[in-house]
C-alpha cells in the first residue's frame, strides 16, 4: 500500500463525525453541546469521557487521553495513523487515493512484505508440527504443557515447535513456494559457504515475536534436549523487519491491558510473560534478557508512564540491571519494583497462585524503585565508608535523571531519611551532578560560555513532565483566541489592534523565546514558521488532527476544560470568560512567561557559579547574573502596572 495523498487525508478528516466514530465503541449521552460517557480506557463508574462535535475532539479526564477521531482509533484500537485513516475512509465511504511511489520504495516495501510473509508461514508451520505431528506433540506440546500452559494460552501466543533435521523447515518452505533469499533474510535459515542451507532453530520450542501491530517479526527458540551443546535460547538475527532494540515480547498481546490498567509489568523471559498473562496479569512484557533501550521505553510510554519491574535475580544480577533503569527515569517514567522471594521467578510465582492472590501479592510487595535501589545498595555496602559514599553518589545519580523537579526533591528528602544523612549533603551532590551535566553540554556546544555575552532570553532546560501553568495558559491563548482582536497601546503610546496570536508570536520572536514543554514547542514552532513566512495563523483544529497522538491529546486538553463542558447557564451559574479582558490577560501571560524564562536562566547561573573555580569565568558569570537580575526587576515593574 502506498502513502495516502494529503488531499485524501483532508477529505477523510473533513467527512468525519467524531460522535459517530466514538459511538461505535462507547455509549454516549447528550450533555449540553457535547456528549458524555464512561471512559473506554479505565474502569470508572462516573462518566468523565467527553466528545465535543463542535471541535471534533474527545477528552477523557479519567485517563488523560484526548484528540481527534483518528487519535481515538489509534489509542483504543492500537492502530497506526495510516490504518486509522483507512478505517475512517471505509466507514464514511471515501475512496483512498495513494501517491505514486519510487521504484526504490516499492522494492523496500516488497522486501519487507516478503520477509513478513515468510515469518507468518513459519509460525503456522511450527504450530502445525506441534499440534499435528507425532514427534511435535510428544516433544514440543509436552514441554509447554509441563510449563502449565493451557491450550488457550499456547494458541494466544502462537507457540510452536521446530522439528529436528538440519534443513527440515527450509525444504518445507521451498516446497511451499517461498524463496531461499527470504528464508535467509529472516534468519530462519542460514546459507552455508559450502552450499546448501541449514535451519537456525531446529529441535526448539518456538516463541513468535510480534510487532505492536501484530505482525511476526522474529522468533525465540528454546532448546529442549538437556544434553544439547548449544545456547539454551536463540533469537532471530537483526533483519529488515526485526530490530530487537525496538521490540518487546508480549507487547502485542498486552497493549490493551497495559492501557486499561495504566501500568506495565516488566520481566526478563518469554515464559515469565506467558505465565503471568495466563494467571490474569496480562499487562506484562519482556525485554528478552537484554538491556532496555530508548525505543522500547517509548513503546511502553505510548500506553502508560507506570512501569513495575519484577526482580528475581541475585544481588549481582539486580545491581547490573540498575544501570539500565536510569533511562526509564530520564524518560519521565514512574518506576516501581517487586522483589520476589528467594528461589522464585515470575513464572514460578504465577504457577503457584490464583489470579486474586497473585494480584494481591504484586500490589502488597510493590515499592518505589529509588527506595528499592537504596535498600539494596545499603545492604550491599554494609559499614564500609568508601562503598557507602559510592552508594550515595549512585542513588543521587539516578534521582538526577528524573525530569520532574518536585519529584526529585521528594526523592532526595526521603533518601536522606533512609540513609540517616543531612538533606543538604544530598542536595549538594545533586547540584554537583547537574552542574557537571551543564558543563558537558557547554563543551558539546564548542565552549559557547566564553563567547561575548549577549542579552537573549533563551529557553530554560526542560525539568518537568507537565508544563508550568504560565506555559499552559499562554499556549491555550494561542489556540483558543488565535484570531481574536486585541486593542492596546505600546510603550511609546501608539495604539494597535491585532490578532492575539500575532501579538504573542511577534513578542516571543523578538526575544528568541520558545516553549520548554516539547509538545508546546512543536506547536509554537509550526505556528511561528507559518506566521513569519506568510503571516498565516494556523488554527487549533490543525493540531487537534495531528498524526502524533501526544500532540492531539495535549491540544484536546487545552481546548476542553471541565467547567467549559458543563451547561452552567442552564443552572444560572455564570463563569467569566478569558475573552472578557483578553488584552490585559495576554499581556500578563507574556510577561509572566518571560519572567519564568529569566528565573530558569538565573537558577542555572547559580549552579554554574557554585561549580566554577576559575576566577575569570566566575567574573563573567557574575556579570551575566547581575544583568539578568536587572531585566527581571524591570519585568516585575511591568507586571505590577498590568495587575
Amino acid at each position: 500500500m502506498g502513502r495516502i495523498t494529503a488531499s485524501c487525508v483532508e477529505k477523510i478528516l473533513d467527512s468525519v463525525r467524531i460522535e459517530e466514530v466514538v459511538g461505535d465503541f462507547v455509549q454516549l449521552k447528550k450533555s449540553g453541546s457535547s456528549f458524555r460517557g464512561l471512559s473506554p480506557f479505565t474502569q470508572e463508574k462516573t462518566p468523565s469521557f467527553y466528545v465535543v462535535p463542535s471541535k471534533q475532539i474527545f477528552k477523557d479526564f479519567s485517563s488523560g487521553k484526548g484528540g481527534s477521531a483518528v487519535t481515538f482509533l489509534m489509542e483504543h484500537e492500537q492502530l497506526t495513523y495510516p490504518d486509522a485513516l483507512r478505517w475512517l475512509a471505509k466507514k464514511f465511504n471515501i475512496e483512498i487515493e495513494e501517491e505514486a511511489s519510487s521504484e526504490e520504495a516499492d522494492e523496500a516495501r516488497n522486501l519487507r512484505e516478503s520477509l513478513l510473509s515468510v515469518n507468518a508461514f513459519a509460525a503456522k508451520q511450527f504450530a502445525s508440527w506441534m499440534w499435528e505431528d507425532t514427534v511435535g506433540r510428544s516433544v514440543g506440546l509436552s514441554y509447554f504443557r509441563e510449563r502449565g500452559f493451557t491450550e488457550e494460552t499456547i494458541r494466544r501466543f502462537e507457540l510452536g515447535y521446530h522439528l529436528e533435521g538440519r534443513s527440515t523447515f527450509f525444504d518445507t518452505a521451498i516446497a511451499a513456494g517461498y524463496q531461499a533469499e527470504f528464508l535467509v533474510g529472516t534468519g530462519l535459515s542460514i546459507a552455508r559457504e559450502s552450499g546448501g542451507h541449514v535451519d537456525r532453530f531446529w529441535g526448539r520450542a518456538m516463541f513468535p515475536i510480534h510487532s505492536l501491530g501484530g505482525r511476526i517479526v522474529g522468533f525465540g527458540g528454546r532448546v529442549l534436549k538437556s544434553d544439547a551443546k548449544t545456547a539454551k535460547y536463540l533469537n532471530s538475527p537483526e533483519s529488515e523487519i526485526y530490530h530487537k532494540s525496538r521490540v518487546l515480547y508480549g507487547l502485542f498481546q498486552a497493549k490493551q491491558s497495559i492501557a486499561r490498567a495504566d501500568r506495565c509489568y516488566l520481566v526478563e523471559g518469554y515464559t515469565d510473560v506467558i505465565s503471568l498473562s495466563q494467571a490474569g496479569v496480562q499487562n506484562v512484557v519482556s525485554s528478552s534478557g537484554t538491556a532496555l533501550t530508548l525505543e522500547q521505553i517509548r513503546l511502553i510510554k505510548r500506553l502508560t508512564e507506570h512501569v513495575t519491574l519484577l526482580y528475581d535475580g541475585d544481588a549481582a544480577g539486580i545491581r547490573a540491571s540498575f544501570r539500565g533503569i536510569d533511562l526509564l527515569l530520564e524518560e519521565g517514567m514512574l518506576v516501581r519494583a517487586v522483589p520476589l522471594p528467594a528461589g522464585e521467578d515470575p513464572d514460578s510465582l504465577a504457577q503457584s497462585m490464583d489470579t486474586e492472590a497473585l494480584q494481591a501479592f504484586l500490589k502488597e510487595r510493590e515499592v518505589d524503585f529509588i527506595q528499592f535501589k537504596s535498600d539494596t545498595l545499603v545492604e550491599e555496602a554494609g559499614n564500609d565508608p568508601i562503598r557507602r559514599a559510592d552508594m550515595v553518589k549512585d542513588i543521587v545519580g539516578s534521582i538526577s535523571k528524573i525530569p520532574n523537579a518536585i519529584l526529585r526533591e521528594v526523592y532526595l528528602r526521603d533518601t536522606a531519611v533512609r540513609l540517616g544523612m543531612e538533606e543538604r549533603s544530598l542536595f549538594s551532590e545533586l547540584d554537583r551532578i547537574r552542574a557537571a551535566d551543564v558543563r558537558a553540554a557547554e563543551r558539546d556546544r564548542d565552549r559557547q560560555r566564553h563567547e561575548e555575552p549577549t542579552l537573549v532570553l533563551a529557553p530554560a532546560p526542560v525539568v518537568d513532565q507537565r508544563p508550568p501553568a504560565v506555559e499552559e495558559e499562554l499556549m491555550r491563548l494561542l489556540l483558543l483566541h488565535a484570531n481574536d482582536r486585541i486593542q492596546g497601546s505600546d510603550e511609546a503610546g501608539e495604539s494597535y489592534s491585532d490578532a492575539a496570536a500575532a501579538l504573542i508570536l511577534d513578542d516571543l520572536a523578538a526575544d528568541d523565546l520558545t516553549f520548554d514543554y516539547p509538545v508546546y514547542a512543536e506547536i509554537h514552532g509550526a505556528m511561528n514558521a507559518a506566521w513569519q513566512q506568510d503571516e498565516r495563523i494556523i488554527s487549533a483544529e490543525v493540531f487537534s488532527r495531528h498524526p502524533e497522538p501526544a500532540v492531539a491529546s495535549v491540544v484536546a486538553e487545552l481546548l476542553t476544560e471541565r467547567y467549559a463542558l458543563a451547561d452552567w447557564k442552564r443552572k444560572n451559574i455564570f463563569i467569566q470568560d478569558r475573552g472578557d479582558n483578553l488584552s490585559k490577560h495576554v499581556e500578563e501571560c507574556i510577561l509572566r512567561f518571560k519572567e519564568l524564562r529569566l528565573s530558569g536562566m538565573i537558577q542555572q547561573l547559580k549552579l554554574e557559579l557554585e561549580a566554577t573555580t576559575n576566577e575569570a569565568s566566575r567574573l563573567e558569570l557574575l556579570s551575566r547574573f547581575t544583568t539578568l537580575q536587572g531585566v527581571r526587576n524591570a519585568l516585575h515593574k511591568k507586571l505590577n502596572r498590568v495587575l
